[in-house]
Protein backbone atom coordinates (compact mmCIF):
# COMPACT_ATOMS: atom_id res chain seq x y z
CA UNK A 1 0.00 0.00 0.00
CA UNK A 2 1.39 3.37 -0.95
CA UNK A 3 -0.04 6.87 -0.95
CA UNK A 4 0.96 9.89 -2.99
CA UNK A 5 4.58 9.57 -1.92
CA UNK A 6 7.04 7.41 -3.84
CA UNK A 7 8.70 4.97 -1.45
CA UNK A 8 10.87 3.33 -4.11
CA UNK A 9 13.97 4.17 -2.05
CA UNK A 10 12.58 2.19 0.89
CA UNK A 11 11.75 -0.77 -1.33
CA UNK A 12 15.21 -0.68 -2.87
CA UNK A 13 16.90 -0.82 0.53
CA UNK A 14 14.99 -3.94 1.55
CA UNK A 15 15.32 -5.60 -1.86
CA UNK A 16 19.08 -4.99 -1.81
CA UNK A 17 19.39 -6.45 1.69
CA UNK A 18 17.53 -9.58 0.58
CA UNK A 19 19.69 -9.87 -2.55
CA UNK A 20 22.79 -9.61 -0.35
CA UNK A 21 21.41 -12.49 1.73
CA UNK A 22 21.19 -10.36 4.85
CA UNK A 23 17.66 -11.62 5.49
CA UNK A 24 15.08 -13.82 3.73
CA UNK A 25 12.25 -11.30 3.87
CA UNK A 26 10.49 -8.49 5.70
CA UNK A 27 7.29 -6.51 6.04
CA UNK A 28 7.56 -2.73 6.29
CA UNK A 29 4.78 -0.40 7.37
CA UNK A 30 5.10 3.38 7.64
CA UNK A 31 2.48 5.64 9.14
CA UNK A 32 2.34 9.42 8.85
CA UNK A 33 -0.24 12.04 9.81
CA UNK A 34 -2.73 9.41 10.87
CA UNK A 35 -2.53 7.30 7.71
CA UNK A 36 -0.67 4.20 6.56
CA UNK A 37 1.44 5.59 3.74
CA UNK A 38 3.44 2.44 2.99
CA UNK A 39 2.84 -1.26 3.68
CA UNK A 40 4.67 -3.90 1.70
CA UNK A 41 5.98 -7.44 2.02
CA UNK A 42 9.37 -8.44 0.62
CA UNK A 43 11.12 -11.74 -0.03
CA UNK A 44 10.10 -15.00 1.61
CA UNK A 45 9.17 -16.05 5.11
CA UNK A 46 10.39 -19.64 4.60
CA UNK A 47 13.20 -20.78 2.33
CA UNK A 48 12.86 -23.53 -0.25
CA UNK A 49 13.74 -26.97 1.07
CA UNK A 50 13.01 -26.17 4.69
CA UNK A 51 10.32 -28.08 6.58
CA UNK A 52 6.77 -27.09 5.78
CA UNK A 53 3.83 -27.44 8.11
CA UNK A 54 3.90 -31.22 7.73
CA UNK A 55 7.60 -31.39 8.61
CA UNK A 56 8.70 -32.37 5.11
CA UNK A 57 10.89 -30.18 2.86
CA UNK A 58 8.70 -27.85 0.84
CA UNK A 59 8.91 -24.91 -1.59
CA UNK A 60 9.64 -21.38 -0.45
CA UNK A 61 6.77 -19.42 1.04
CA UNK A 62 6.42 -15.82 -0.12
CA UNK A 63 6.33 -13.17 2.57
CA UNK A 64 2.85 -11.69 2.92
CA UNK A 65 1.70 -8.45 4.53
CA UNK A 66 -0.20 -10.42 7.18
CA UNK A 67 2.79 -12.55 8.21
CA UNK A 68 3.01 -13.05 11.97
CA UNK A 69 6.46 -12.47 13.53
CA UNK A 70 8.06 -13.33 16.84
CA UNK A 71 8.52 -9.79 18.21
CA UNK A 72 11.19 -10.82 20.74
CA UNK A 73 12.12 -7.80 22.89
CA UNK A 74 9.44 -5.56 21.39
CA UNK A 75 7.37 -7.48 23.94
CA UNK A 76 8.99 -5.31 26.61
CA UNK A 77 7.62 -2.08 25.15
CA UNK A 78 4.28 -3.11 23.72
CA UNK A 79 3.13 -5.50 26.43
CA UNK A 80 5.03 -5.33 29.70
CA UNK A 81 5.84 -1.64 30.06
CA UNK A 82 2.30 -0.72 29.04
CA UNK A 83 0.91 -3.09 31.68
CA UNK A 84 3.18 -1.71 34.41
CA UNK A 85 2.21 1.87 33.56
CA UNK A 86 -1.45 0.87 33.76
CA UNK A 87 -0.81 -0.35 37.31
CA UNK A 88 0.94 2.97 37.99
CA UNK A 89 -2.11 4.90 36.75
CA UNK A 90 -4.30 2.84 39.06
CA UNK A 91 -2.09 3.69 42.04
CA UNK A 92 -1.09 0.07 42.53
CA UNK A 93 2.63 0.69 42.03
CA UNK A 94 4.93 3.65 42.57
CA UNK A 95 7.73 4.01 40.04
CA UNK A 96 10.40 4.95 42.58
CA UNK A 97 9.46 2.29 45.11
CA UNK A 98 12.05 -0.47 45.70
CA UNK A 99 11.38 -3.73 43.88
CA UNK A 100 11.53 -5.56 47.21
CA UNK A 101 8.40 -3.72 48.34
CA UNK A 102 6.38 -5.61 45.73
CA UNK A 103 8.52 -8.73 45.33
CA UNK A 104 10.00 -9.51 48.77
CA UNK A 105 11.81 -12.56 47.40
CA UNK A 106 13.98 -10.16 45.39
CA UNK A 107 15.88 -9.29 48.56
CA UNK A 108 15.16 -11.80 51.32
CA UNK A 109 18.49 -11.18 53.08
CA UNK A 110 18.16 -7.39 53.14
CA UNK A 111 21.18 -6.75 50.93
CA UNK A 112 21.69 -2.95 50.84
CA UNK A 113 22.59 -2.84 47.14
CA UNK A 114 19.50 -4.84 46.12
CA UNK A 115 17.43 -2.55 48.33
CA UNK A 116 18.39 0.36 46.05
CA UNK A 117 16.80 -1.21 42.96
CA UNK A 118 13.50 0.47 42.06
CA UNK A 119 10.82 -0.09 39.44
CA UNK A 120 12.25 2.93 37.60
CA UNK A 121 15.55 1.09 37.32
CA UNK A 122 13.89 -2.05 35.96
CA UNK A 123 11.93 -0.03 33.40
CA UNK A 124 15.03 1.89 32.22
CA UNK A 125 17.58 -0.96 32.41
CA UNK A 126 19.54 0.76 35.16
CA UNK A 127 19.09 -1.84 37.91
CA UNK A 128 22.58 -3.30 37.58
CA UNK A 129 21.09 -6.79 37.29
CA UNK A 130 22.86 -9.33 35.06
CA UNK A 131 21.78 -9.44 31.42
CA UNK A 132 19.98 -12.79 31.30
CA UNK A 133 19.39 -16.00 33.19
CA UNK A 134 22.00 -18.71 32.95
CA UNK A 135 21.04 -21.47 30.54
CA UNK A 136 23.51 -23.89 32.09
CA UNK A 137 21.84 -27.08 33.16
CA UNK A 138 18.66 -28.72 31.87
CA UNK A 139 16.08 -26.54 33.62
CA UNK A 140 12.99 -25.99 31.49
CA UNK A 141 14.17 -28.20 28.63
CA UNK A 142 12.24 -31.41 29.20
CA UNK A 143 9.16 -29.39 30.10
CA UNK A 144 8.75 -25.65 30.69
CA UNK A 145 9.47 -24.49 34.22
CA UNK A 146 8.24 -20.95 34.70
CA UNK A 147 8.47 -21.20 38.48
CA UNK A 148 12.17 -22.05 38.31
CA UNK A 149 12.76 -19.21 35.85
CA UNK A 150 11.05 -16.77 38.22
CA UNK A 151 13.09 -18.08 41.15
CA UNK A 152 16.27 -17.57 39.15
CA UNK A 153 15.23 -14.04 38.10
CA UNK A 154 14.45 -13.03 41.67
CA UNK A 155 17.86 -14.30 42.76
CA UNK A 156 19.80 -12.79 39.82
CA UNK A 157 22.95 -10.98 40.87
CA UNK A 158 23.21 -7.20 40.88
CA UNK A 159 26.53 -7.10 39.03
CA UNK A 160 26.71 -3.37 38.22
CA UNK A 161 26.06 -0.34 40.38
CA UNK A 162 22.33 0.49 40.35
CA UNK A 163 21.65 3.66 38.38
CA UNK A 164 23.89 2.89 35.40
CA UNK A 165 22.54 1.64 32.05
CA UNK A 166 23.10 -2.06 31.34
CA UNK A 167 20.44 -3.75 29.22
CA UNK A 168 18.94 -6.77 30.96
CA UNK A 169 16.18 -9.19 30.04
CA UNK A 170 15.86 -10.05 33.72
CA UNK A 171 14.55 -6.53 34.42
CA UNK A 172 11.49 -7.27 32.33
CA UNK A 173 11.10 -10.84 33.50
CA UNK A 174 10.75 -9.32 36.97
CA UNK A 175 8.29 -6.70 35.73
CA UNK A 176 6.22 -9.50 34.22
CA UNK A 177 6.25 -11.24 37.60
CA UNK A 178 5.09 -7.97 39.18
CA UNK A 179 2.16 -7.67 36.77
CA UNK A 180 1.14 -11.25 37.43
CA UNK A 181 1.33 -10.84 41.20
CA UNK A 182 -0.69 -7.63 41.35
CA UNK A 183 -3.33 -8.60 38.79
CA UNK A 184 -3.66 -12.27 39.70
CA UNK A 185 -3.47 -13.13 36.00
CA UNK A 186 -0.78 -14.57 33.76
CA UNK A 187 0.74 -11.70 31.80
CA UNK A 188 -0.38 -13.14 28.46
CA UNK A 189 -3.99 -13.09 29.66
CA UNK A 190 -3.68 -9.64 31.20
CA UNK A 191 -2.21 -7.89 28.14
CA UNK A 192 -4.59 -9.69 25.79
CA UNK A 193 -7.54 -8.24 27.70
CA UNK A 194 -6.10 -4.85 28.67
CA UNK A 195 -3.76 -3.87 25.82
CA UNK A 196 -4.21 -5.89 22.63
CA UNK A 197 -8.00 -6.27 22.54
CA UNK A 198 -8.80 -2.61 23.33
CA UNK A 199 -6.54 -1.61 20.43
CA UNK A 200 -8.05 -4.11 17.99
CA UNK A 201 -4.76 -6.01 17.71
CA UNK A 202 -6.45 -9.24 16.69
CA UNK A 203 -3.28 -10.89 15.37
CA UNK A 204 -1.18 -10.16 18.47
CA UNK A 205 -0.76 -12.89 21.07
CA UNK A 206 1.59 -14.86 23.22
CA UNK A 207 1.75 -18.50 22.13
CA UNK A 208 2.34 -20.45 25.35
CA UNK A 209 4.08 -23.81 25.11
CA UNK A 210 1.48 -26.42 24.24
CA UNK A 211 -0.75 -24.02 22.32
CA UNK A 212 -2.16 -25.72 19.25
CA UNK A 213 -2.18 -23.26 16.38
CA UNK A 214 -4.59 -23.96 13.56
CA UNK A 215 -3.05 -24.64 10.16
CA UNK A 216 -4.27 -21.36 8.70
CA UNK A 217 -2.72 -19.38 11.56
CA UNK A 218 0.54 -21.33 11.71
CA UNK A 219 0.97 -20.94 7.95
CA UNK A 220 1.19 -17.16 8.46
CA UNK A 221 3.93 -17.37 11.12
CA UNK A 222 7.49 -16.66 9.98
CA UNK A 223 9.96 -19.29 11.21
CA UNK A 224 12.90 -17.89 13.14
CA UNK A 225 15.68 -20.46 13.53
CA UNK A 226 16.47 -23.95 14.74
CA UNK A 227 16.15 -24.81 18.41
CA UNK A 228 19.79 -25.16 19.41
CA UNK A 229 19.32 -24.78 23.15
CA UNK A 230 21.73 -27.09 25.01
CA UNK A 231 23.99 -27.38 21.97
CA UNK A 232 26.77 -28.82 24.15
CA UNK A 233 24.48 -31.70 25.19
CA UNK A 234 21.60 -32.03 22.70
CA UNK A 235 20.26 -35.14 24.43
CA UNK A 236 18.96 -32.92 27.23
CA UNK A 237 16.68 -31.04 24.82
CA UNK A 238 13.88 -33.18 23.35
CA UNK A 239 13.15 -30.44 20.80
CA UNK A 240 16.76 -29.97 19.72
CA UNK A 241 17.11 -28.66 16.14
CA UNK A 242 13.38 -28.39 15.58
CA UNK A 243 12.42 -25.42 13.44
CA UNK A 244 10.93 -22.69 15.63
CA UNK A 245 7.64 -21.64 14.10
CA UNK A 246 4.97 -20.37 16.44
CA UNK A 247 7.34 -21.12 19.33
CA UNK A 248 9.22 -18.23 20.91
CA UNK A 249 12.85 -17.98 19.82
CA UNK A 250 14.20 -16.48 23.05
CA UNK A 251 15.63 -19.50 24.92
CA UNK A 252 14.89 -18.15 28.39
CA UNK A 253 11.28 -17.39 27.50
CA UNK A 254 11.03 -20.80 25.82
CA UNK A 255 12.26 -22.58 28.95
CA UNK A 256 9.66 -20.63 30.93
CA UNK A 257 6.84 -21.77 28.66
CA UNK A 258 6.78 -18.95 26.12
CA UNK A 259 5.25 -16.30 28.38
CA UNK A 260 7.51 -13.74 30.10
CA UNK A 261 7.72 -9.99 30.45
CA UNK A 262 10.85 -9.94 28.31
CA UNK A 263 9.77 -11.86 25.20
CA UNK A 264 7.02 -14.03 23.77
CA UNK A 265 4.59 -11.79 21.88
CA UNK A 266 3.86 -12.52 18.20
CA UNK A 267 2.30 -9.93 15.90
CA UNK A 268 1.98 -8.46 12.42
CA UNK A 269 3.27 -5.20 10.99
CA UNK A 270 -0.32 -3.97 10.75
CA UNK A 271 -0.99 -4.63 14.44
CA UNK A 272 2.29 -3.07 15.56
CA UNK A 273 1.37 -0.07 13.42
CA UNK A 274 -2.07 -0.01 15.03
CA UNK A 275 -0.39 0.20 18.45
CA UNK A 276 1.94 2.97 17.25
CA UNK A 277 -0.86 5.01 15.68
CA UNK A 278 -3.02 4.81 18.80
CA UNK A 279 -0.02 5.90 20.86
CA UNK A 280 0.64 8.87 18.57
CA UNK A 281 -3.02 9.83 18.67
CA UNK A 282 -3.09 9.75 22.47
CA UNK A 283 0.12 11.79 22.74
CA UNK A 284 -1.32 14.38 20.36
CA UNK A 285 -4.59 14.63 22.29
CA UNK A 286 -6.61 13.11 19.44
CA UNK A 287 -9.33 10.49 19.99
CA UNK A 288 -7.60 7.19 20.77
CA UNK A 289 -8.22 3.81 22.34
CA UNK A 290 -4.69 3.63 23.70
CA UNK A 291 -4.98 2.18 27.22
CA UNK A 292 -2.92 4.87 28.95
CA UNK A 293 -3.59 8.56 29.52
CA UNK A 294 -1.74 11.29 27.65
CA UNK A 295 0.21 12.35 30.74
CA UNK A 296 1.30 8.77 31.46
CA UNK A 297 2.43 8.32 27.87
CA UNK A 298 4.41 11.55 28.03
CA UNK A 299 6.14 10.16 31.09
CA UNK A 300 6.70 6.78 29.48
CA UNK A 301 8.23 8.06 26.25
CA UNK A 302 10.62 10.72 27.57
CA UNK A 303 13.97 10.17 29.33
CA UNK A 304 13.32 8.61 32.74
CA UNK A 305 16.62 6.99 33.72
CA UNK A 306 17.82 7.92 37.24
CA UNK A 307 19.24 11.44 37.30
CA UNK A 308 17.65 12.46 33.99
CA UNK A 309 17.45 16.15 33.12
CA UNK A 310 15.84 18.13 30.30
CA UNK A 311 19.30 19.39 29.33
CA UNK A 312 20.43 15.88 28.41
CA UNK A 313 18.00 15.66 25.51
CA UNK A 314 19.00 19.10 24.26
CA UNK A 315 22.69 18.22 24.51
CA UNK A 316 22.15 14.96 22.64
CA UNK A 317 20.37 16.67 19.75
CA UNK A 318 22.98 19.44 19.55
CA UNK A 319 25.80 16.91 19.49
CA UNK A 320 24.00 14.81 16.90
CA UNK A 321 23.44 17.79 14.57
CA UNK A 322 27.08 18.83 14.80
CA UNK A 323 28.56 15.36 14.34
CA UNK A 324 30.08 14.42 10.99
CA UNK A 325 28.65 10.92 11.39
CA UNK A 326 25.95 9.83 13.83
CA UNK A 327 26.89 8.14 17.08
CA UNK A 328 24.57 6.02 19.20
CA UNK A 329 24.29 7.41 21.83
CA UNK A 330 25.05 10.90 20.56
CA UNK A 331 26.83 11.86 23.78
CA UNK A 332 29.24 9.15 24.87
CA UNK A 333 28.16 7.61 28.16
CA UNK A 334 24.78 9.38 28.18
CA UNK A 335 22.13 6.71 27.70
CA UNK A 336 18.57 7.99 27.48
CA UNK A 337 15.72 5.57 28.17
CA UNK A 338 12.00 5.96 28.68
CA UNK A 339 9.88 3.42 30.53
CA UNK A 340 10.29 0.42 28.25
CA UNK A 341 11.40 2.56 25.30
CA UNK A 342 14.82 3.30 23.88
CA UNK A 343 15.56 6.98 23.18
CA UNK A 344 19.33 7.32 22.72
CA UNK A 345 21.62 4.36 23.41
CA UNK A 346 23.72 1.95 21.38
CA UNK A 347 20.39 0.29 20.44
CA UNK A 348 19.01 3.45 18.78
CA UNK A 349 20.17 2.83 15.20
CA UNK A 350 16.59 2.24 13.96
CA UNK A 351 16.06 5.98 14.50
CA UNK A 352 18.22 6.65 11.46
CA UNK A 353 19.75 10.07 10.92
CA UNK A 354 16.74 12.39 10.48
CA UNK A 355 14.30 11.63 13.27
CA UNK A 356 15.38 13.66 16.31
CA UNK A 357 16.62 12.30 19.60
CA UNK A 358 13.44 12.31 21.62
CA UNK A 359 11.71 10.03 19.16
CA UNK A 360 11.70 6.51 20.57
CA UNK A 361 11.42 2.84 19.72
CA UNK A 362 12.74 -0.63 20.36
CA UNK A 363 14.33 -3.61 18.64
CA UNK A 364 13.81 -7.35 18.86
CA UNK A 365 16.59 -9.89 18.38
CA UNK A 366 14.59 -11.87 15.83
CA UNK A 367 14.72 -8.92 13.42
CA UNK A 368 11.93 -6.61 14.53
CA UNK A 369 11.96 -2.86 15.06
CA UNK A 370 9.50 -0.08 15.77
CA UNK A 371 10.43 3.62 15.81
CA UNK A 372 7.95 6.39 16.66
CA UNK A 373 8.41 10.14 16.17
CA UNK A 374 5.67 12.29 17.72
CA UNK A 375 7.31 15.44 16.37
CA UNK A 376 6.47 14.52 12.78
CA UNK A 377 3.53 12.20 13.60
CA UNK A 378 5.34 9.26 12.02
CA UNK A 379 6.12 5.64 12.82
CA UNK A 380 8.23 3.03 11.04
CA UNK A 381 7.73 -0.71 11.52
CA UNK A 382 10.22 -3.21 10.10
CA UNK A 383 9.53 -6.86 10.88
CA UNK A 384 11.85 -9.49 9.45
CA UNK A 385 13.13 -13.02 10.00
CA UNK A 386 16.78 -11.94 9.96
CA UNK A 387 18.05 -14.69 12.29
CA UNK A 388 16.60 -17.35 10.02
CA UNK A 389 19.00 -19.83 8.43
CA UNK A 390 19.75 -17.36 5.67
CA UNK A 391 19.94 -14.49 8.11
CA UNK A 392 22.86 -12.17 8.63
CA UNK A 393 23.63 -9.18 10.83
CA UNK A 394 21.10 -7.54 13.16
CA UNK A 395 18.28 -5.62 11.52
CA UNK A 396 18.91 -2.32 13.35
CA UNK A 397 21.17 -0.80 10.68
CA UNK A 398 18.73 -1.62 7.86
CA UNK A 399 15.82 -0.31 9.92
CA UNK A 400 17.72 2.94 10.43
CA UNK A 401 18.29 3.24 6.69
CA UNK A 402 14.59 2.62 6.09
CA UNK A 403 13.66 5.27 8.67
CA UNK A 404 16.01 7.79 7.06
CA UNK A 405 14.69 7.05 3.58
CA UNK A 406 11.09 7.32 4.80
CA UNK A 407 11.78 10.68 6.45
CA UNK A 408 13.27 11.96 3.19
CA UNK A 409 10.32 10.73 1.14
CA UNK A 410 7.96 12.47 3.56
CA UNK A 411 10.19 15.59 3.51
CA UNK A 412 10.44 15.72 7.27
CA UNK A 413 12.59 18.22 9.13
CA UNK A 414 13.60 20.08 5.98
CA UNK A 415 14.84 17.03 4.05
Amino acid sequence: MTAAHDFAAVSQLVDDAIAARRLPGAVVQIGHAGKIVFHQAFGVRKLAGEPGLDGAPSPAEPMTEDTIFDLASLTKSIATATAVLQLHEQGRVQIDEPVQSYLPRFNPAGDPRRAQVTLRMLLTHTSGIAGDLSLDGPWGLDKPDKADGIRRALAALVVFDPGLFHYSDINFILLGVLVEKLTGEAIDVYVEDNVFTPLGMTDTHYFPKGTTLGTDLLARVAPTARNEDSRDDPARNPDYFDQLRGTVHDPTARRMGGVTGSAGVFSTAEDVGRFAQALLDRLAGRPSRFPLTQSTLELMTTPQQPGHTAEQLEAANTTSREAATPDYPAVSGQNLRGFGWDIDTAQSRPRGTIFPIGSFGHTGFTGTTLWIDPGSDTYVVVLSNVIHQRGGPPIAALSGQVATAAARVLRLYGH
